[in-house]
C-alpha cells in the first residue's frame, strides 16, 4: 500500500494549477503547428521528390522526427497538464519518456550529419560531390540507430526513466545519478556523445563554411555553380540548414542546462517549475524545421502554392454548384426581367476562370457565370446595343 501511494504522488504536479493550464494550452498550438507544419512539408517534399538533392532528405527525416514527437508525447502531455497531473500509469510514462528521447536525439543526430554534409559539399568538394542518395540513406540509418541506443539504455537497466520534477509528464530521471553509479554513467555519457559532441561537430561544421566561403568566394562558386545550375543553390540549403540548427539548440539548450544542473548537483534545489519552462522550449522544437523550410526555401513555396492551386481547382470542380454543372446547362436560358415588366432570355456559358472567354451559339444577349470566381459572381457577357439601364 506504501508503495502504490508514493506511485500515486509522483504523479502529482508540482507546480500551481495556472502553470499547467498555461502549459497545457501553449501544447496545443505547439501540437497543431506541428502537424499542418511538417505534415505540409512531407507532403511538398514527396510532389517534389524528383528533384530533392541529398542533404534535404535530412530535412525530410528531421520531419518525420518531428512528427513522431509531436504524436507520441502530446496527445498525453496536454490532458496531463489540464488535470495537474499524469493520467496514463507507470508503463505509458515509460514508453513517453523513451519516445521522448528516441525522436529528441534522433533530430539533434540529424542535425548533426546534416551539417557534416554541408561541409563536406562547400570544404571539400571532390568528397561531397560524390555524396548519393545512398550516402544520405545509409547516414540517416545510422542516426536512427545511435539515438536507438540511448534511448533503449534506460529500458535495459542503464539509466533509468521516470517522471519530471514538475510532475506531469515522464523522461530521464535526472535525480537518479545522486544515488546510483549506472545512472551517473548513462547521463555523462549522454551529455557527451548526445549532446557536447554533436553541438562541437554542428560549430566547426558551419564554422569551416563561414571560413571557406569568406577566403575564397571564387572557389566556392567553381565547385557549387556547375552541379547545381545555380549559384546560390547550395548556399541556400546551408543557411536554412544554419536557422534550423540554430533554433532546434536555442530550443534544447535549457533544458539540457537544467539537466545537468539536477544531475551534479543537489536535485531538490532545482525548481520544479524550471524544469517545465525547459521543457516547454524543448518541444517547440518541433515547430522550426518546417516554419523555416516552408517560408524560407523559393522551391517550396512555390510546389506549395502549386499544390493550392491545385487543391483549389478540384475542390471547385467536384462541387456540384461550381464545377460539376450538368452538361444541358450551357444551353439552359437565363431570364432577365426588364423595368417594362417584360421577359428576355438569354444564353448561358462556363467559364472556366476569370480570363475565360464566353463561347454562345447566338449573336444575342448572353449571361457568363465565373465558376472559376472564388466569389461565384454572375455578370453579363457580349451585351448588345441595348442601354444597361433596361435591366433592373
Amino acid at each position: 500500500m506504501g508503495n502504490a501511494s508514493d506511485a500515486t504522488a509522483v504523479f502529482i504536479s508540482t507546480i500551481s494549477k495556472e502553470y499547467d493550464v498555461v502549459m497545457g494550452s501553449l501544447y496545443i498550438v505547439f501540437c497543431v503547428l506541428s502537424l499542418l507544419g511538417n505534415g505540409i512539408l512531407l507532403l511538398v517534399a514527396h510532389h517534389k521528390r524528383s528533384s530533392l538533392k541529398p542533404p534535404e532528405f535530412f530535412i525530410i527525416n528531421l520531419s518525420i522526427s518531428d512528427l513522431g514527437m509531436t504524436l507520441s508525447l502530446f496527445p498525453l502531455a496536454i490532458p496531463s497538464a489540464f488535470s495537474h497531473r499524469w493520467l496514463f500509469g507507470e508503463l505509458a510514462c515509460q514508453l513517453y519518456a523513451m519516445c521522448g528521447v528516441l525522436f529528441g536525439l534522433c533530430s539533434l543526430t540529424n542535425l548533426t550529419a546534416l551539417s557534416f554534409v554541408c561541409c563536406l559539399k562547400v570544404c571539400f568538394p571532390n568528397h561531397g560531390n560524390k555524396f548519393s542518395w545512398a550516402h544520405a540513406r545509409l547516414l540517416v540509418a545510422g542516426v536512427w540507430c545511435y539515438a536507438s541506443v540511448f534511448a533503449v539504455g534506460p529500458l535495459a537497466q542503464w539509466g533509468r526513466y521516470g517522471t519530471e520534477p514538475y510532475g506531469t509528464a515522464c523522461c530521464i530521471d535526472w535525480r537518479a545519478p545522486n544515488h546510483e553509479l549506472s545512472a551517473l554513467s548513462y547521463i555523462v555519457c549522454l551529455f557527451v556523445f548526445c549532446y557536447v559532441l554533436p553541438c562541437t561537430i554542428i560549430f566547426l561544421s558551419y564554422s569551416s563554411i563561414l571560413l571557406t566561403v569568406r577566403g575564397s568566394r571564387q572557389a566556392v562558386q567553381q565547385h557549387v555553380s556547375p552541379q547545381t545550375k545555380s549559384v546560390s543553390a547550395h548556399s541556400l540549403i546551408v543557411k536554412l540548414s544554419v536557422a534550423v540548427c540554430i533554433g532546434f539548440l536555442v530550443a534544447w539548450t535549457p533544458y539540457a542546462s537544467v539537466a545537468m544542473w539536477a544531475a551534479f548537483s543537489d536535485a531538490t534545489r532545482v525548481p520544479p517549475s524550471a524544469f517545465a519552462t525547459a521543457a516547454l522550449f524543448a518541444k517547440s522544437s518541433t515547430v522550426y524545421n518546417p516554419a523555416v523550410y516552408l517560408l524560407c526555401k523559393p522551391n517550396f513555396r512555390q510546389c506549395l502554392y502549386s499544390d493550392t492551386v491545385t487543391l483549389r481547382q478540384r475542390i471547385y470542380r467536384s462541387s456540384p454548384r461550381l464545377g460539376s454543372a450538368p452538361q444541358h446547362n450551357k444551353d439552359t436560358g437565363i431570364s432577365t426581367r426588364f423595368s417594362n415588366g417584360q421577359e428576355d432570355t438569354f444564353e448561358a456559358c462556363l467559364c472556366i476562370d476569370n480570363h475565360a472567354r464566353c463561347h454562345v451559339s447566338t449573336a444575342q444577349r448572353t449571361a457568363c457565370i465565373l465558376t472559376g470566381s472564388v466569389h461565384r459572381e454572375v455578370t453579363l457577357c457580349q451585351l448588345v446595343a441595348t442601354p444597361l439601364a433596361d435591366f433592373l
